[in-house]
């Protein structure tokens, strides 16, 4: 006797509300990125400048491992 094929319907809730998760988080990301950003400026330029060099870093080495971990 063959096995009964599983029920689709076990993940539509779940598959409904998954954008509204990623939504939520988004914003909260969001959120916290704007109130990190303005502590940040209110402490001054050089640490401002400071920041953005390890932003730009970090961006450059993420790139450079996908590079050599994708091969492109």
């Amino acid at each position: 006797m063959a096995a009964a094929p599983p029920l689709l319907a076990e993940d539509a809730l779940l598959n409904m509300l998954f954008p509204i998760w990623q939504l939520v988080i988004g914003v909260g990301v969001v959120v916290f990125l704007a109130v990190a950003a303005l502590r940040l400026a209110r402490r001054g330029r050089s640490r401002m400048t400071t920041a953005v060099l390890v932003a730009a870093a970090a961006i450059i080495g993420v790139n450079v491992l996908n590079a050599l971990f994708n091969g492109r």
